[in-house]
Parts: C-alpha cells; structure tokens; sequence
C-alpha cells in the first residue's frame, strides 16, 4: 500500500517538501550584481570589469572628497606610516648642530675620529678588495666602486687577512678599506675599515644592480669628483656611519661633472644611488640619469678600532635574530 501511495501521490510529504524549498527561495530577495560586491561572479571577465569600475568609483570619491577640503581650506592630512610612528630615542639630534641644545654633539663630532678629514687635512686614498677569485659580478662591482669613489684602487686579497691588509695599507697611505664579500656569486657584505685608528663598519649588501643589468643606465662616468649627498641620518649612531661613509669621498666636489652619489636612509636601509643631472634650458629644471651602480647596505655592526672580530670593542652591533634586538618595527637606529 505505501508503494501504491507514492505512485498514487507524487506529491505527498516528498513533494511538500519541495514545495516549501520552492516558496523559501521565492520569498528571498532578489539581489542583482551591481548592488552587492563582486566576489559572487562567477565569470573572470565581467568580475574584473565590475572590480575596475568600483575601484574607478572610489577613486572618484576620493578625489571629490580631496577638493572639498581644499575649498574648505582645512590642512593637508599626513596618513600614518612606519615613519611617523616610530618610537622615540634619547640620541636623535634635533635642529642642526650648531644650535645650543647640541653643543655636546659639536664637541664630539670635532673630536671624533673623521675630524681631520672634515677639517681639510688629508686627502682619502681608498683600496677596494674581494677574494682572490671573485666572480664577475663581485669583479665588475668592485671596479664600478673605483670609478665612483675618486683616488682608490681594486686589489685582490691575496690570500691575506684583515688584519695583515691593515697595517700593509698604514704603511702606503691609504685611509679606508672596503672589503666586498660575496656568497653563491653574489656579492652580500661590505666591510669599511677607517684607518688609522678605526672605526669598522660592517654592512649587509643587498640588492646589487651592477651597471650592465640597470636598462637605462649611461656608461659614460665621468672622472669629476661626485658631491656627496647623507639624507635622514638623525641619531648619534646615524651621524657616524654617514661620516664614515662621507669621508670615503673627497671634500671638495667638482661641479663641472655635475655627478652626485646619494645615501638616504630609510628604515635603517641605507640605499646608494649615483646620477647625473643636467638643467632644461627652457624650465631650468633638473634631470636626473643614472650611472649605477645600485646597491643596498645594512649595517650590522660598528667597532671600536681597527678590524678585530675576538677582542675587538663594538660600540653596536645587532644580533642575527630579530627578537633579541630589533623588539619593535617601528623602533630604528639610524
């Protein structure tokens, strides 16, 4: 009999069942895809067609709303970044160094171990160094280095440490050592050694763009020297290492040449960059070209001294993990 009833009935509770599902979805309300977010198309094409146009409709809005502001004469908003809330540090130097509140630094920086070359008295002399068989690039980079940093010369090691490269280069004159490292081809660490009497730098180097690699780049380098441009270095630690890297160059500059070599601080990411401008007659405005190459530093440590990775006193050095130093994003060094 209950086979007989479902033959009987097609509609009984199986079919009421279908009917109320039926009269759910029909008492729904029905949305159209202009009125809700894009994610449900299913079709690439029309869903990246709708996401343009809304993108279109926000940056209209925002535009509105930026002209608004202007005709109401309320002041620029500055958006919060990395930057603005970085945490504060008892060594960041405010003003320039002649104002009262800094005398402390002026005395330390004329006192400081780059004081006779900011006072004219010698003339840098800069030997640039790798391994006694780098590979191309290292080999190709060290000699870019030699044409940016006026008065040096690319040497192989040599099979010699450090240490020995130290006292050799007393001997001969030079003032600086840069020691380029490089792993799997690469190069990936840069050691400064200022001599006499110090301090070393050691650096991470990242992001090496020799000049063959860089698409608009103009192999036509000059021999004039660059002018030397530090930017956003404002704590003690920041004004040493860009006196370190200043004083690899020479004190006064060539205008003719019109070459300049920027280090800007970002971050605590030192990037380089070397161009060369030239003025439009008509706007007097200047262009920019770039020479290459291009690279990016990192300190890791700064010592007291001359080279010496045992005994040597480190004035700061930051530890491999970023955890045990480096405790907040927003808290940098230089």
């Amino acid at each position: 009999m209950k086979g007989k009833e479902l033959v009987i009935n097609p509609f009984g509770k199986l079919g009421a069942a279908k009917k109320k599902d039926v009269s759910i979805k029909e008492d729904k309300e029905v949305m159209l895809p202009e009125e809700t977010k894009v994610g449900h198309i299913k079709c690439k094409a029309v869903r990246v067609k709708k996401y343009d146009e809304l993108l279109r409709e926000k940056k209209k809005e925002k535009k509105a709303k930026r002209k608004a502001r202007r005709k109401a004469g309320e002041p620029k908003q500055v958006p919060h970044t990395i930057e603005s809330l970085r945490e504060k540090d008892d060594t960041t130097i405010h003003g320039e160094i002649d104002d009262e509140e800094n005398q402390e630094v002026k005395v330390d920086l004329e006192h400081d171990e780059f004081s006779a070359y900011f006072r004219q008295e010698y003339k840098p002399k800069v030997l640039i160094t790798f391994s006694d068989n780098p590979h191309a690039k290292t080999r190709i980079f060290g000699r870019e280095l030699t044409r940016i940093i006026p008065n040096s010369i690319s040497l192989y090691r040599n099979r010699s440490g450090v240490k020995k490269m130290v006292k050799s280069c007393i001997e001969k004159g030079f003032t600086d050592i840069v020691v380029v490292n490089e792993d799997r081809s690469k190069p990936n660490g840069m050691l400064i050694v200022h001599l006499p009497e110090g301090p070393t730098m050691y650096c991470r180097l990242s992001n090496v763009k020799i000049t063959p690699e860089l698409k608009r780049s103009h192999k036509e380098i000059s021999e004039h020297r660059p002018e030397v441009l530090l930017n956003n270095f404002t704590t003690r630690l920041g004004y040493t290492v860009s006196r370190m890297l200043g004083a690899l160059f020479h004190y006064q500059p060539e205008f003719k040449g019109r070459r300049v070599v920027t280090f800007h601080n970002q971050r605590d990411y030192i990037f380089f960059r070397h161009h060369r401008y030239e003025f439009d007659k008509e706007t007097a405005k200047p262009r920019l070209r770039e020479l290459g190459p291009r690279f990016t530093l990192r300190v890791k440590s700064l010592q007291h001294g001359t080279f010496d990775s045992k005994y040597g006193n480190f004035e700061w050095i930051i530890q491999g993990r970023r955890h045990q130093m480096e405790t907040s994003r927003r808290k940098f060094f230089l």
